[in-house]
């Protein structure tokens, strides 16, 4: 065969593999006038014809970065044009070569017509301290004639002076599926209390094309000027359709950190493409100035009296949570004693007004287990009601009463005794919710009241499938930080998609207290239907309240739950080992070692040793879970599965190495058997050759694959 034309075919075919990745519609931000540089650089390809480099973005991503360019073939040429004769190369100014392929929906876009232009977008993970002026992208003719096969056409430098960022009274144009969308941040907003900045940005959608769009499931975050990222919350944007010339406003929120200075922030969009699970950059803007926001009461302490002395009240956060086929809007307060006596808690109680018009009562809820205010001493406080999740609105506020003349509050709900009701306090804000407070993969959060005090961490999430089901699972580590054996108080949990779908969660309550420094595992559970993606889930939790009090007891049945917190959940480990060497089983850990078959007349025995092991002080609620063994011979003479129950390990049944026990318990033990009736197995002997033993994690009916290994019939394994 010709060398150049077997060379030809073998990259016409490595080209194609490359361009048949998916069929997915990216979105892309192309700048405008008032926007980002509308060309970095071009290199010709002929007299007449020639590449442009439009744009190009870099973005934080797991593995580093993510660099993202677009690229214009321009023909102006009398004959069609094929890009499968060239290629592009991403390098670094000092010479770093980086791997550029083609997003999943460019696969076909190969040819150019005369007198046509077409554009193709590229990403490549570069290294962590390359920036956007560090890059170069070559553009490259495969050239047989070269002894290296490619003639390089040109290449097109960053120059420093190149930003991607739309300026703060510029506009970015979004080309969703072919039609242009016009966006521009309208309004910025940011408030601050004790922990974190909580800003809002107004962003305004205007369709500039001639057909109706759907906005896409964005991924929206503040970029800080040190380059950290941190999700912001789509209100509005859910199956959000723009007609032509039509404008549609969305609100983000978000919390942040009062560590990280609050300058220099910019708005950066990006989009999922599954195929690839990348988040590529769609849009990135520089937050303009901010915007006070009329009220301003979050944030601020305000002073009230009555009988008992003065008290100082600061509304923290506003916040709309899902609950069934309702909302929950709560205010979270803190009530503070600025003087030098000790105070009883008032008994408060509340309405929210929403846009001067419709008044939602509401219930006080008193999360501390504390009777009264030292000097320069705070409690918690929250206030929730409820309404539909369909109803909109533009304003809140919140008024706090005193109720005169009834019960004194004890730390555990509203009084409903008799007695004059007084306003003390009025909060007015037009930031309609605050953003829930979220928790970055790995990070912390700490339930600080008296008496409750908790550390909360995610520690691995997981999926259990049957024929027709999912059940997405997150395991919660709660650590006790109280001084004393404490209950773990009842929570809420929900999780939440990346288009704002909620999926009502069970949590599996440990039922014993657990000592001080002690874990328990919670695990938080929720139908999912097939095929539903997980990605960029997010958990919400918070602590339940029945009957405006903090749910307790094991009758309790939450009708609400107050401060809110969520978790951005890791990916899930879906690594099958290939031994049964440390497989867990959290809080449990089992080794099995020394596996054997053998036929007995008319019994079939697999034994083998194992040790069980279980993190010390750690509480969990293993109800609905089983160890599963499978047995599969390879040639299919034999099958069957073997459960075991996991509320059986801790269970010490007289001498637990007695060979009459049948159930797996902490510890070790040797020549663990089970046996089984199958008279005509011993007929097939020569037919057994290799068998295959699985331990799958069973939830409710529903298994997870840990571990498979394959043996010999009648050897024994290490």
């Amino acid at each position: 065969m010709n060398t150049k034309f077997r060379y030809k075919r073998l990259a016409t075919i490595a080209l194609s593999a490359t361009l048949a990745l998916g069929a997915v519609t990216p979105v892309w931000a192309d700048g405008t006038a008032a926007a980002v540089t509308s060309s970095v650089g071009k290199v010709s390809i002929t007299g007449s014809s020639y590449f442009e480099l439009k744009q190009i973005h870099v973005l934080p991503d797991q593995n580093g970065k993510l660099a993202t360019f677009t690229v214009t073939i321009h023909n102006e040429g009398s004959s069609e044009l094929q890009f499968i004769d060239y290629w592009v190369r991403l390098k670094s100014k000092s010479g770093n070569q980086f791997s550029a392929r083609l997003l999943p929906a460019y696969k076909d876009k190969n040819r150019v017509a005369p007198g046509s232009s077409t554009d193709l977008i590229f990403y490549a993970t570069v290294n962590a301290n390359t920036n956007l002026q560090d890059l170069v992208v070559q553009f490259i003719k495969w050239d047989f004639s070269q002894s290296n096969f490619e003639r390089l056409l040109g290449e097109v430098a960053v120059p420093d002076s190149y930003t991607d960022v739309t300026p703060a009274d510029g506009a970015a144009v979004v080309s969703i599926g072919g039609t242009d969308v016009k966006a521009s941040i309208k309004k910025y907003v940011s408030n601050k209390n004790e922990k974190y900045h909580v800003p809002t940005v107004y962003l305004t959608l205007e369709n500039a094309g001639s057909h109706t769009v759907t906005i896409p499931s964005y991924l929206f975050s503040i970029r800080t000027s040190e380059g950290l990222l941190y999700p912001l919350e789509a209100k509005g944007i859910k199956d959000l359709k723009i007609n032509p010339k039509e404008s549609k406003e969305i609100q983000l929120s978000g919390s942040i950190p009062v560590a990280v200075t609050a300058d220099n922030w910019q708005l950066t969009v990006a989009e999922t493409i599954a195929d690839l699970k990348l988040n590529v950059s769609v849009a990135a803007f520089q937050l303009p100035a901010v915007s006070q926001g009329d009220g301003g009461s979050v944030g601020k302490e305000y002073s009230f009296t009555n009988k008992s002395g003065v008290y100082t009240a600061q509304l923290n956060a506003l916040h709309r949570l899902p609950w069934d086929d309702q909302d929950i809007l709560t205010a979270d307060l803190t009530l503070s004693n600025k003087g030098d006596q000790s105070l009883p808690i008032p008994n408060l109680t509340g309405y929210f007004l929403l846009d001067d018009a419709v008044k939602i009562d509401a219930k006080l809820i008193q999360t501390a287990k504390v009777i009264g205010l030292g000097a320069g001493a705070n409690v918690n406080l929250q206030l929730a009601g409820k309404v539909p999740y369909t109803y909109e609105f533009s304003n809140i506020k919140l008024v706090l009463q005193e109720k005169e003349g009834g019960t004194p509050a004890t730390g555990t709900g509203t009084d409903t005794g008799s007695g004059s009701i007084t306003d003390v306090l009025e909060f007015s804000t037009q930031a309609e919710v605050q953003a829930i407070p979220y928790i970055s993969m790995g990070q912390s959060y700490t339930s600080t009241d008296v008496g409750r005090k908790t550390k909360y961490v995610i520690r691995n999430v997981s999926t259990y499938e049957d024929k027709t089901n999912i059940m997405y699972s997150a395991m919660v580590e709660a650590t006790n930080l109280e001084k004393r054996f404490t209950n773990m108080s009842k929570l809420v949990a929900n999780f939440r998609s990346s288009d704002g779908t909620v999926f009502p969660a069970t949590v599996a309550e440990v039922k014993n207290k657990v000592s001080p420094s002690g874990k328990a595992l919670l695990n938080v559970w929720a139908s999912v239907p097939k095929g539903y993606s997980t990605a960029n889930m997010s958990l919400l939790l918070g602590d339940a309240v029945t009957d405006g009090k903090l749910s307790e007891g094991d009758k309790a049945v939450a009708d609400s739950y107050v401060n809110p917190v969520a978790y951005w959940l890791p990916d899930e480990k879906k690594d099958v080992k290939t031994t049964l060497a440390n497989i867990g089983l959290f809080p449990y850990t089992i080794n099995i070692n020394k596996i054997g078959t053998s036929i007995d007349g008319s019994n079939f025995t697999l034994k083998f040793d194992y040790e069980l092991t279980k993190e010390k002080l750690t509480e969990i609620n293993t109800e609905g879970h089983n160890l599963l063994l499978v047995f599969e011979d390879g040639g299919g003479e034999k099958r069957f599965e073997k459960k075991f129950d996991f509320k059986d390990f801790d269970v010490i049944n007289g001498d637990s190495t007695a060979d009459e026990d049948t159930k797996i318990r902490l510890g070790k033990r040797e020549n663990f058997k089970i046996s089984i009736s199958d008279p005509g197995l011993i007929f097939k002997t020569k037919f057994l050759k290799q068998y295959t033993l699985s331990v799958y994690d069973e939830f409710q009916g529903q298994r997870k694959l840990l571990a498979s290994q394959k043996a010999d019939w009648f050897i024994t394994t290490d």
